[in-house]
């Protein structure tokens, strides 16, 4: 395949679903490209099939619910979808590379709008390496995609609304947790407070703060037991985990389990931007890098748009608004509509975009992740593919390393399966304290393609066609 288009949009969550059916409602030729084998993105997983399950349905609540609409409109749209879609490169002049049905791919378009969204930031701590710990975004997608849940109880431990969320859907499927381990900081809950303001002085704040109190009452009525405050957490057993020790407050607890899911917040998804050129800085608030945009998710490199947490973290619904802003300057640059007809088209969903971030600050501030996470001890495990302690990270940067990808040199850290995906925020911030700088000195790895793996048969196909 080799094929030119008006615009392609790279996955198919919230964001690139409202993207490329507000461009094929408006006539434009747009191929949506994502690797799952249907639409929903992370959040929506599984809509279109969950209708034939109305107790899960029901489970996972409205808000999921919603999605279908999403999906409805878009399967109406027209719009070309290309499921099981693997994008392994994207090129600075809008080249997409992409891998399906045992062959590689190559489309070309005037515009590009990565909606990639993203993902868990990596929680470090002793054991977290164990079979039998999983992320609370991995228990959520295994509930979304088959209604399965875990055959005894768990352990659920970190900070964020997702993990209120997931506690409240899996008593909803008939799953129960044996504790709740709320990482959230006592100073983090004063220094909110300050935020509280703007959040209820907008009507979507005050839905989304009545969602939270919902949430927290229903655990609180569940009778699971909930540790607040919690601290120094370590993840015990020898091949698999057989318990969780921490401390709430000033008393130490431990926890007999076999599993255990953790959560400390979401990062924007980096690999595919930074391989491009964009440009990121970083967030001083949400404590990670995020893509350099203006108002319309324009980056840095010409033609390429990033939409919805791929470009900083706000929600499903703020992600959809954020599509639609770049589907609007994606038809100006196309010169469908000018400047003044996109600012008009897009007057609606401008303000409701503004609207769902208005709770942001405040739950930025109120769930921040501990330095513990950001910056581990000595003995833990920050590359989980390489093997390698956040004490020799320390040591490399006591040598002369500088950044991360000197540190590749070093200790091969980043070089492993995951590309760096889960140890380059932590490598950004050790490296960042023991230099005493900031992280957009140190920088990130230098991302090259393939993002995803892709077979040597598969290049020389592409050679010979």
């Amino acid at each position: 395949m080799n094929e030119a288009w008006d615009v392609v949009v790279v996955g198919a969550g919230p964001a690139g679903l409202a993207a490329a059916t507000l461009l094929a409602e408006q006539q434009a030729r747009v191929v949506l490209l994502d690797e799952q084998p249907a639409v929903g993105g992370q959040i929506y997983r599984g809509i279109e099939r969950a209708a034939e399950h109305p107790s899960l349905l029901t489970a996972l609540g409205p808000d999921y619910v919603y999605g279908a609409t999403l999906a409805a409109r878009f399967r109406a749209s027209g719009a070309a979808y290309r499921p099981g879609s693997l994008v392994w490169q994207v090129t600075p002049g809008r080249e997409v590379w992409f891998s399906a049905d045992g062959s590689s791919h190559l489309v070309r378009a005037d515009a590009v709008i990565l909606a990639t969204g993203a993902m868990e930031r990596p929680v470090p701590l002793p054991g977290w390496t164990l079979p039998g710990v999983m992320t609370a975004g991995a228990l959520q997608i295994m509930l979304k995609s088959s209604g399965v849940v875990p055959g005894e109880p768990f352990v659920v431990a970190g900070s964020g609304p997702l993990l209120f969320l997931l506690v409240q859907q899996y008593l909803a499927a008939g799953a129960r947790p044996a504790a709740v381990l709320d990482t959230t900081a006592r100073a983090n809950e004063w220094r909110a407070l300050r935020h509280l303001p703007e959040a209820v002085a907008d009507r979507a704040g005050r839905r989304d703060l009545a969602k939270g109190l919902m949430m927290v009452a229903g655990l609180r009525r569940s009778g699971i037991p909930r540790y607040r405050h919690v601290s120094d957490i370590r993840i015990e057993g020898a091949d698999a985990v057989t318990g969780i020790a921490f401390r709430s407050g000033t008393t130490q607890h431990r926890l007999a389990t076999r599993l255990v899911a953790l959560h400390e917040g979401v990062i924007p998804a980096q690999q595919m931007p930074r391989s491009i050129g964009c440009a990121f800085a970083w967030d001083a608030a949400q404590q990670c890098f995020a893509p350099v945009l203006d108002a319309w998710g324009n980056s840095s490199v010409d033609g390429v748009m990033i939409a919805g947490d791929a470009g900083g973290i706000g929600g499903a619904r703020a992600a959809e608004h954020a599509g639609r802003l770049a589907a609007f300057e994606a038809l100006r640059r196309l010169g469908r509509i000018d400047a003044a007809r996109r600012d008009a088209l897009a007057t609606d969903d401008r303000r409701a975009r503004q609207s769902q971030l208005a709770v942001r600050r405040f739950l930025d501030v109120l769930y921040a992740p501990r330095d513990a996470v950001l910056r581990p001890a000595d003995d833990v495990v920050v590359c989980r593919c390489e093997e390698i302690a956040a004490g020799a990270v320390r040591d490399v940067v006591r040598q002369g390393c500088l950044g991360p990808n000197q540190a590749k040199a070093f200790l091969r850290a980043g070089m492993g399966p995951c590309q760096g995906r889960l140890c380059g925020p932590v490598v950004t911030e050790l490296i960042a304290q023991a230099r005493g700088v900031g992280q957009d000195e140190v920088g990130y790895y230098r991302i090259r393609s393939p993002l995803k793996p892709v077979t040597v048969g598969e290049l020389a196909a592409m050679e010979t066609e």
